[in-house]
């Protein structure tokens, strides 16, 4: 099983990993489009007012273009230890065994908008960039991401995709529709038992899920088989519409 996670704007700083190997992250055919993005950020990195205005900085966040203007050079740490924020506060992979670690990184990919998919024990810098934003030099992250996304992952060809990103990162890679996958919707009932989706708590019980496989490490490679895993662990998974899943908390 493959498992797709969206990063988190907010980022530890610092590391004490070697700097960036675009070409020895997962999926190294992606090394180009990584290139380019890290050249476009230090380039207009350049003039720190377009670079606040294009990355929609206030100014409590312009010393967001210095850490942009060092990616080249700057130290790295695990993806997974990288990113902070409600899903990876509620993953909190660093408490996590060396067993569960390695099972993060065999079986999930974080997505970010500089480094397109990376899996979770890569080692990525600091930055600022979000999936919208559109860098000057180059055509729009969808257009520049979403079809060599969807080619490398259909190249590394898991058995099944639990796809747990944002829609803002679909759209930067979709799921080819020739692998088996399941887009997770985070849901709760009401009393009444309508059904409604959840905003803050879907990021806190993606994190949980992703927490709890890792410290089972089952052995899944279809929908069927992680619905069963569900329902042995007493997470609420369960069919939604065609082609989702729903996590209800």
């Amino acid at each position: 099983m493959l498992i797709l996670l969206p990063p988190s704007e907010t980022k530890r700083a610092g590391g004490a990993g070697a700097r960036l190997d675009p070409a020895g992250l997962a999926l190294p055919e992606l090394a180009p489009q990584r290139t380019a993005v890290v050249s476009a950020l230090v380039a207009l990195s350049a003039d720190a007012d377009e670079a606040a205005r294009v990355l929609k900085l206030g100014a409590t966040q312009r010393g967001e273009v210095a850490v942009n203007a060092a990616l080249p050079a700057a130290p790295t740490m695990p993806a997974v230890d990288r990113y902070t924020g409600v899903l990876f506060d509620a993953l909190d992979a660093a408490t996590l065994d060396s067993a569960a670690r390695r099972w993060l990184g065999a079986h999930v990919l974080i997505h970010s908008a500089p480094f397109g998919p990376v899996s979770a024990l890569d080692a990525i810098p600091s930055y600022r960039l979000g999936a919208a934003v559109r860098l000057p030099g180059l055509p729009a992250l969808k257009k520049l991401w979403a079809d060599a996304v969807t080619s490398a992952f259909a190249s590394a060809a898991p058995w099944f995709v639990l796809d747990l990103r944002s829609e803002a990162y679909v759209a930067l890679g979709p799921v080819p529709a020739t692998l088996p996958s399941a887009y997770v919707r985070v849901v709760t009932e009401g009393a009444d038992g309508a059904v409604r989706a959840l905003n803050h708590f879907n990021k806190h019980a993606k994190g949980e899920l992703v927490r709890r496989l890792a410290q089972d490490r089952p052995r899944v490679s279809s929908r069927a088989g992680l619905l069963r895993w569900a329902d042995a662990a007493g997470v609420r998974l369960r069919d939604g519409a065609a082609g989702e899943l729903e996590l209800v908390v």
